[in-house]
């Protein structure tokens, strides 16, 4: 092997600079050639590829997002799709492929891998939904940028006695906000995996104040039923009898931005270096994670036939404690 690339693919997540710059050196540590493939797999399709060499990834550790950029490709979904990546490759004489992101970008690795090409994924989403790594790359910060803006709020909600939602980024994973809200000390936590009754949050709610509570905070993820628009609009309509209302906090975005935590990069690095090993060992088609604190390689095949279930047993914690 003579050379390899890197692409981001997805959302981004704080501490995949981290991993590019990990990915670069290593395989420049090895002698090989490295590229960049800018925006994702829409730049490998229409041909976007850059050398990159070690001044080219200096100074990024600490910085959020992904230099290389990224995007959701549609076209990727696709054999013709694929097909001009393959041929992207093969004319800038690339050996091999890395390639960090969460379940959509893994879910292209694997295709390629299908096809045979020489792939290796990391685990990079603030969603942690990805089978095969126990927490992925960019949760850790999107965690501590969200509680720190649940513990902001949670000053002015005991201030004035009020009741507040904060939603956090999670479309069809509840990851975010159940641990966010039990390390914000929620009272209640809604997520898209247990269906959500607004009359049962308002009867919690009245019991937080019975007990002798300050504020009430729900965390809500954004993919649930009951987002916290719709609870907010819930809550708006039966104002009379339910007694009060829900101010809204959402956070979209804001979660993705910071710059990455010691732990990411961290992390990011252990990744990636492993990646390159692991192609210049001959093992393709796998997925970079950690599990139980050392970092793995799990067959992309199980990566995307399985994705990485909630436990529940946190969501029953939350409840216990929001007492």
């Amino acid at each position: 092997m003579k050379s390899v690339a890197v692409v981001t693919g997805g959302g981004d997540a704080p501490g995949m600079n981290a991993a590019i710059r990990a990915v670069v050196r290593a395989g420049l540590d090895k002698g090989w050639q490295v590229y960049g493939v800018r925006n994702g797999y829409q730049g490998l399709i229409t041909g976007n590829v850059v050398v990159l060499g070690a001044r080219d990834v200096g100074g990024i550790i600490q910085q959020g997002g992904t230099i290389l950029g990224s995007s959701h490709c549609l076209e990727m979904e696709t054999e013709s799709g694929r097909l001009k990546a393959l041929r992207t490759l093969h004319e800038h004489k690339i050996d091999a492929m890395v390639v960090i992101g969460g379940k959509g970008a893994q879910t292209g690795a694997h295709e390629l891998a299908k096809m045979g090409y020489p792939v290796a994924g990391v685990a990079a989403t603030i969603n942690n939904d990805l089978s095969g790594s126990d927490i992925a790359i960019g949760v850790d910060t999107a965690l501590n940028i969200a509680l720190e803006a649940i513990d902001r709020l949670k000053i002015t909600a005991s201030s004035l006695q009020r009741a507040f939602i904060v939603e956090v980024m999670g479309s069809d994973c509840g990851y975010l906000a159940l641990v966010v809200g039990i390390a914000g000390g929620a009272e209640v936590i809604v997520i898209p995996e247990v269906e959500t009754d607004p009359e049962a949050i308002a009867t919690e709610l009245r019991d937080a104040y019975g007990k002798g509570k300050a504020h009430a905070l729900v965390v809500v993820s954004e993919g649930a039923t009951y987002n916290a628009e719709r609870l907010a609009r819930y809550f708006a309509e039966h104002r009379g009898r339910l007694g009060f209302e829900l101010r809204v906090t959402t956070l979209g975005h804001v979660q993705r931005g910071g710059a990455p935590s010691a732990y990411d990069r961290l992390l990011g690095t252990r990744m990636g270096v492993a990646a390159v090993e692991n192609l210049a060992e001959g093992k393709k088609g796998v997925l970079m994670g950690q599990v139980k604190g050392e970092i793995a390689a799990t067959p992309l095949e199980e990566v995307v036939a399985h994705p990485r279930a909630l436990d529940m047993r946190l969501l029953k914690l939350a409840r216990m404690l929001a007492q």
